[in-house]
């Protein structure tokens, strides 16, 4: 999806503005789309109908599941809650109805973290144990997931307030280990990871109220509208985890969420007032602004 007027959206597309891949196992030639399935998809305006059908497709296990899948991709549910998962940082990840569908815009959001991570572990020598992750406002723990399989030992806790998201995420994150917990923010977290976090991924909504309306139907009308709505200037959820991420952090440890160019200054203030020291990083290729607060060394 193109971004919304004045680029306050957080989303860089719409949830299934490109299909997620599904490869064809080596050597064999990929089969055509089921007849007549593209030009309804086509006529329901997606973009990528031919992909499309394919993917719901191969999620079909009959011609009946076929067109409840189709029938669902054309009312407008995203595709990625359609054929039941996404494809972020290289990993399947399970999308269930309702829950926000990670975008490829926050795999840069990753990669800064990933390697914030190794370099906060040279600095500090030989490290003991693994890295301590907190994916907040997890969504499908899609950012967890990753940081765990690009980690080479990671202990990742995730958390957000919607109990459909903490169940998806719990199924994502199981492999890892990881641990998932339903509460607002910080609230439902151990107390024990005080002090300890490496990395705390923030996937914080940031669209102000008065535009969430302007989101396309796909967001808009089924994702959670917590996972979207940021308050008045899009801030507000933002400044409550500035507000209380050093207390998490361990020395040398990192906050990490994104936001839109135009809040970017006002996202970074609000980072130095929370006492960690405030870092801007983009990518052209993703169009993904993201800060990162560091915690000072002592």
């Amino acid at each position: 999806m193109p971004e919304i007027p004045s680029e306050s959206s957080s989303l860089s597309s719409t949830p299934s503005s490109a299909p997620p891949s599904s490869p064809s196992a080596p050597g064999s030639a990929s089969p055509g789309p089921p007849p007549g399935i593209v030009s309804r998809l086509r006529a329901a305006g997606c973009v990528f109908a031919e992909d499309e059908a394919l993917l719901l497709a191969r999620a079909a296990r009959t011609p009946a599941d076929l067109d409840a899948l189709v029938e669902r991709r054309v009312a407008g549910l995203p595709l990625e809650q359609v054929v039941g998962w996404a494809e972020f940082c290289g990993l399947r990840v399970a999308v269930e109805p309702g829950v926000f569908v990670p975008r490829r815009r926050t795999e840069f959001l990753v990669r800064e973290a990933v390697a914030l991570t190794r370099e906060a572990g040279a600095g500090r020598g030989p490290r003991t144990g693994p890295a301590v992750v907190v994916d907040l406002c997890c969504g499908s723990g899609a950012v967890g997931a990753a940081l765990a399989a690009s980690l080479d030992r990671a202990e990742v806790h995730a958390a957000d307030i919607d109990p459909t998201a903490v169940r998806c995420a719990r199924r994502n994150l199981a492999p890892a280990g990881g641990r998932v917990y339903e509460g607002d923010l910080f609230e439902p977290l151990p107390a024990g990871l005080r002090g300890r976090v490496d990395v705390l991924a923030a996937n914080v909504p940031y669209v102000p109220t008065g535009e969430v309306d302007l989101l396309p139907a796909e967001a808009r009308l089924h994702e959670p509208r917590v996972a979207l709505d940021g308050g008045e200037d899009g801030l507000a959820v933002l400044r409550r985890v500035t507000a209380a991420a050093t207390g998490w952090l361990v020395p040398g440890g990192s906050l990490l969420f994104e936001t839109s160019r135009r809040q970017a200054a006002q996202a970074v203030e609000a980072v130095a007032r929370g006492g960690l020291v405030p870092m801007l990083a983009g990518s052209e290729e993703l169009h993904a602004t993201v800060v990162i607060g560091t915690r000072p060394c002592l």
